[in-house]
């Protein structure tokens, strides 16, 4: 299987609208609401999720695929 890598613009691209996404969800759901227990919460996960998106966008880290 000829797997090709995502090129550097491509990659860029995907990084900034990744940070774009994050920052939208982190004013209306997450640590942006101020400091209610809600806000801490899900600000905490969208932060995990945002930095396991975000090596799998540097690493090209394909997390789905568990075989060889």
């Amino acid at each position: 299987m000829d797997e090709r890598d995502q090129g550097c613009l491509a990659g860029l691209l995907e990084i900034i609208a990744l940070a774009w996404l994050f920052d939208w969800l982190q004013d209306h759901f997450g640590f942006g609401r101020g400091c209610s227990i809600s806000g801490c919460g899900c600000g905490f996960l969208l932060l995990c999720v945002f930095l396991t998106l975000l090596c799998g966008i540097v690493f090209n880290t394909d997390w789905f695929r568990f075989g060889f």
